[in-house]
């Protein structure tokens, strides 16, 4: 089920992206709402669960998460949270930001396969579709033939569920599930901070986009709830 709902999410946004083409400033509510959503579950949920371990310094492990998104965002211009950028004059297809883009779905996969946890799967979801309408968006002015743009979606739609099997079928990882937990709290801090700090241009204030936010906060709390 967790494999299927994974793949579904980037099926669901190749599609948005493939027949509907978002304008920009819909994709940036979009990117609010899951900025807000991800942000929601890890500070409600993820961390909480993480520090009840009481494990001594684990808090360096979030760090450490922090910086290897840093590093991931290197490779993949800041796609996660929607900072593509397209030149027409580049002559060279940028492998290094699908190799970000496919680690860090790796890596966001991995805690699903040590534990299943729902609300971190809604997370995931939530922040995949508007990561893949971006690839799309980004494939489909990059020259690329179609073979090629459907190669990469698929490669993107199975890392989640590789990290997921990874995890799940080494049985020495579940030793260190606390500390890959606190890794990808990490990741998800810096992503859905970057989103929500980027969401305001020139910093001015956008009730559309405080709402989508608000929305995103709400809905994780609510689910949360049940």
């Amino acid at each position: 089920m967790i494999y299927f709902a994974l793949i579904l999410a980037v099926f669901f946004g190749f599609l948005f992206a493939y027949f509907i083409s978002p304008k920009t400033k819909a994709l940036q509510l979009l990117l609010s709402f899951s900025g807000a959503y991800l942000l929601s579950i890890t500070v409600l949920h993820l961390i909480p669960d993480v520090f009840e371990t009481q494990q001594k310094n684990i808090g360096v492990f979030i760090l450490i998460g922090i910086i290897l998104q840093i590093i991931l965002e290197y490779l993949s211009k800041g796609a996660e949270h929607g900072h593509v950028h397209i030149h027409g004059d580049d002559n060279h297809f940028p492998w290094l930001l699908l190799l970000g883009l496919n680690l860090h779905a790796f890596l966001e996969g991995m805690p699903l396969g040590l534990e299943n946890d729902l609300n971190l799967l809604w997370a995931i979801i939530v922040h995949k579709i508007p990561v893949t309408i971006i690839l799309v968006i980004f494939l489909r002015n990059s020259k690329l033939t179609s073979f090629g743009i459907y190669s990469i979606i698929i490669l993107f739609a199975l890392m989640s569920p590789m990290g997921s099997y990874f995890a799940k079928n080494f049985s020495n990882i579940y030793q260190y599930q606390t500390q890959i937990n606190a890794i990808i709290i990490g990741v998800f801090l810096h992503i859905s901070t970057a989103i929500l700090f980027e969401s305001s241009e020139n910093h001015q204030f956008n009730l559309k986009k405080f709402t989508s936010i608000i929305i995103g906060f709400g809905l994780a709390f609510a689910t949360l709830l049940v």
